[in-house]
């Protein structure tokens, strides 16, 4: 159990409550109530890092918990049925930090949970640091004084209380998202709800219902009626990450919402109006896309109305000594480590280094080297700048002359899976490709035996 960590969950179901306490221990202090009141009691005797509150909650509902725990409360992730979505959109109005719909995955659950640690520990920070931290945070997180970046935080200043479109573009792991949500948390649309949904994450088949919502009885298991993605994102920003991962019959669908502001829930009969400021990401050259008939020109036109690069770290190096800082604080933080200097020799190596998986890269070598690190001095020696990114793999030799390129390949993607612990997202933006791919790969190898990491 990590120190310094607490979780206040709020949940009325006893099982959900368990499963939910069950999977955060390792790593939280969980303490749990099953109703507002005893939630609202537990806030006035002790401090939390986090709420996980419950909407459908006996008594004093969700909503009114959170009205009660005030401006001064710690950030509070809010928690809904699919019925009750609509409910989740209304508490981010009144303050809440972040939302989840049920179903979720543990994924999601721990991710949000993470980002809702990060916040409050900005919030305690001393108070010599409160002013940079809540600079940074200004911008989404968004770290560095480089010229690019400096560029890059004045342009999204400009745009960010605008309606247009935006279409992030960079490589994977340049902090796209982040200046996503730098966007939003700058605009005037910063108390309604943030949405983000993968469209590499999620299948053809299931997108449109993820995007537009369906009626009840629209479907085989469509036992209720749903809200998608743009219903929900109402009155905010609806973060369409992977942009060119979706198929062409969904790219007309989506055109036409955008150009329409309307949307039709599947198996609807009248169209919804919907307020949401649209952010796009890609990691690839959609102009070539375009041209080479796999993305729709008058989509990309749509989506193109604010273009904003992302750069790669290695045209940023200067920004790499203060990166490497907040990581080292940040995992020493989680995996109670305590690290007091980082040499010369090691932050010379962390500032000539490829960083081919950019950001996203360096934050993965700092938290293992941290881990890894047997003293309180991380060292160049400590780095193992050779292990965990795109160059030279370690282990099974992938030169071996009796391994074909298909073996290879089976090999790299194995290895970028158990390095992830089976995080799909995570492996095939370090592998360079989309997780469609990664995810018909993994159904070849399952069909012949072999045993998936995570």
């Amino acid at each position: 159990m990590k120190q310094g960590r607490s979780i206040l969950l709020v949940e009325d179901e006893q099982a959900t409550r368990e499963l939910m306490r069950t999977q955060l221990a390792p790593d939280f202090e969980v303490r749990t109530a099953g109703n507002g009141e005893e939630a609202l009691s537990s806030v006035r005797t002790r401090n939390f890092d986090v709420i996980l509150l419950d909407m459908n909650l006996p008594g004093i509902d969700g909503i009114e918990v959170l009205r009660q725990l005030g401006e001064d409360s710690p950030p509070t992730i809010v928690v809904s049925a699919d019925g009750n979505a609509s409910t989740a959109v209304q508490a981010m109005r009144e303050g809440a930090y972040d939302y989840l719909v049920k179903p979720y995955s543990l994924e999601q659950l721990r991710t949000t949970v993470e980002r809702a640690t990060e916040e409050s520990r900005i919030r305690r920070s001393a108070p010599s640091l409160k002013r940079r931290a809540k600079q940074s945070a200004h911008y989404g997180g968004m770290l560095g004084d480089s010229a690019a970046m400096q560029a890059l935080k004045r342009d999204i200043a400009k745009i960010a209380d605008t309606r247009g479109t935006v279409l992030l573009t960079g490589e994977s792991g340049t902090g796209k998202e982040l200046a996503a949500r730098a966007i939003h948390e700058m605009s005037t649309r910063a108390k309604g709800p943030y949405i983000r949904i993968n469209c590499a994450a999620i299948p053809e088949s299931l997108l449109e219902a993820e995007l537009f919502g369906h009626e009840k009885g629209a479907f085989t298991n469509a036992i209720a009626r749903r809200e998608g993605m743009f219903e929900l994102a109402h009155g905010g920003t609806l973060l369409l990450d992977e942009v060119t991962e979706i198929a062409p019959n969904m790219q007309a669908k989506l055109l036409r919402v955008l150009q329409e502001r309307e949307i039709m829930r599947i198996g609807g009969k009248t169209s919804i109006t919907v307020d949401v400021r649209v952010i796009a990401t890609t990691n690839r050259d959609l102009k070539k896309e375009v041209a080479e008939g796999r993305f729709k020109e008058d989509l990309f036109y749509r989506l193109n109305v604010i273009p904003l690069h992302v750069v790669p770290l290695r045209e940023r190096r200067e920004d790499i000594p203060e990166l490497v800082h907040h990581f080292v604080r940040r995992s020493c933080e989680e995996n109670s480590k305590r690290i007091e200097e980082v040499t010369e020799t090691a932050m010379k190596a962390l500032c000539e280094h490829s960083w081919r998986g950019n950001v996203r890269e360096l934050e993965n070598c700092i938290e293992r080297s941290v881990i890894l690190c047997d003293g309180n001095r991380l060292d160049a020696d400590d780095l193992r700048l050779d292990e965990g990114g795109l160059g030279p793999a370690r282990g099974a030799d992938l030169d071996d002359a009796d391994m074909t390129l298909r073996d290879m390949e089976k090999e790299l993607i194995l290895r970028r899976l158990n390095l992830t612990h089976g995080n799909r997202t995570r492996a095939a933006e370090m592998l360079g490709i989309s997780v469609r791919t990664l995810r018909n790969k993994i159904n070849q190898y399952r069909s012949e035996g072999v045993t998936i990491p995570g």
